[in-house]
């Protein structure tokens, strides 16, 4: 863990000792992501998470032809600071474009590619190009790589007969894996598999993925694609996603659908089987860098999350949970009377007490007495839930921040209107009425502050 860490001081700032072929992708990926403190707090989590449990990455065929040197700078990044994810590829377009040279029919049932033996043939030696080229792209980075194609998924033949030889994933052997990790290799697997008889069988590659995360359970499991995430109605990213509160709302939408809405359910099966601290991101290979280091991130980040329970007093409400959630992030003491004082109008709070949001009422407007979440929910998009369920609970509200809040920015983007006062940034949203936002500047100037 300490090696690992001081890697990361090592890139943060002494770039040149590093191998002088990747000297500068690191110095170009570290210019785009956050402070080092951000980077920090994100480097401890995966390590944390164990050597053999940072993340598995999914990787399209349509990556690896499409966006190859994209993919290798982001995955030598992550090795120089010492993190080993394991790699896992398609290669539907390579195989279909081999089958189609050599005349071979290949038709479909549900999305899935029926195998049969002269189709089995030609996969298994595509997937194994496919696999050296990633890893001899990656050795020629100095990356050392492990190319495994075997020994690590095994199956019965699909219960889908009409498939042909195709695999259901039943047994994984996680020791090639470790040993790759072990010996310093970035493991990079194909998604092909055996029976107990020997019997190859062609797998689905995003299959292969979420049994693989099963096995391993890592911190982080990431699809890279062309898109770069989950679309909405406007072809827009949507930064995040809580499952939890997010999820029936979502799969209801007209305009998800095909594979990005099976995506979802799929990605909703695996969290409900994996640790509350696992995550799911789906971005370009570009962006990797900054969706796994920065709080913004660049990409689709999926949660199983928290609900969020709404309180209307503060006798339902944990406070000795809330108290220890509002002074670690504030790193102040709140007063001791705080909440004999408080009343409430409405709280949100996330079911593990790691965000929330206090609102009370001034001369009868909603004002927005705390807003908090805690470090290691940041990035999370629980912030982002509890906000959205604020705001949708009530149509106007005000509150403020010190000048130097660190998420000021966030609150500029979120508010109809702002000003800044001598000790105050204050904000407002849904008041249009002038008297109104006059009343509410002057509550927030003159309203005591509750953290010394």
């Amino acid at each position: 863990m300490n090696q690992l860490k001081s890697n990361l001081a090592l890139s943060t700032q002494s770039p040149t000792s590093f191998k002088p072929k990747v000297k500068e992708t690191i110095i170009q990926l570290l210019a785009n992501l956050a402070n080092p403190k951000e980077i920090q707090q994100y480097l401890d989590r995966f390590v944390d998470a164990g050597k053999t449990h940072f993340a598995v990455i999914k990787v399209g065929g349509a990556i690896l032809d499409n966006d190859l040197d994209n993919l290798c700078s982001s995955l030598a990044f992550l090795e120089q600071i010492g993190l080993f994810p394991i790699v896992i590829h398609g290669a539907g377009p390579q195989l279909s474009k081999n089958l189609a040279q050599k005349s071979i029919t290949s038709e479909f049932v549900d999305g899935q590619r029926i195998t049969t033996p002269e189709v089995l043939s030609v996969a298994k030696k595509t997937f194994i190009q496919q696999n050296l080229k990633l890893a001899n792209k990656l050795q020629a980075l100095g990356v050392k790589t492990a190319s495994i194609t075997s020994g690590v998924f095994y199956a019965k033949q699909s219960s889908q007969e009409q498939l042909g030889l195709v695999g259901e994933i039943n047994n994984i052997d996680l020791e090639p894996i470790k040993s790759a990790i072990e010996s310093g290799a970035i493991p990079i697997l194909s998604s092909l598999a055996e029976t107990e008889t020997g019997q190859v069988l062609n797998v689905n590659a995003d299959n292969a993925t979420n049994q693989l995360a099963i096995a391993i359970e890592p911190y982080k499991i990431i699809f890279l694609t062309q898109t770069g995430g989950i679309l909405n109605e406007k072809n827009k990213v949507i930064s995040s996603i809580n499952l939890v509160t997010d999820y029936s709302e979502l799969i209801a939408q007209p305009w998800l659908h095909s594979g990005m809405k099976l995506k979802v359910k799929q990605i909703a099966e695996i969290l409900s089987q994996l640790p509350s601290t696992a995550s799911v991101s789906i971005t370009t290979p570009a962006h990797l860098a900054k969706e796994l280091f920065t709080h913004k991130g660049s990409g689709t980040l999926l949660r199983r999350g928290e609900s969020i329970m709404t309180h209307e007093s503060v006798e339902t409400i944990k406070t000795k949970k809330l108290k220890a959630l509002l002074e670690s992030s504030f790193k102040k003491q709140l007063d001791n009377d705080y909440f004999e004082k408080l009343k409430v109008h409405k709280a949100f709070v996330t079911y593990c007490y790691r965000a929330a949001a206090i609102v009370t009422i001034e001369d009868g407007i909603p004002f927005l007495d705390k807003f908090v979440v805690d470090d290691s929910a940041k990035g999370e998009g629980l912030g982002k839930a509890v906000w959205e369920k604020m705001v949708q609970s009530l149509p106007a509200i005000y509150w403020r921040a010190k000048p130097d809040n660190p998420i000021n920015q966030f609150y500029f983007k979120k508010a109809h209107g702002h000003m800044k006062s001598k000790d105050w940034n204050i904000y407002w949203y849904g008041l249009n009425d002038f008297a109104q936002i006059e009343q509410c500047i002057n509550a927030a100037n003159n309203k005591a502050a509750t953290l010394n």
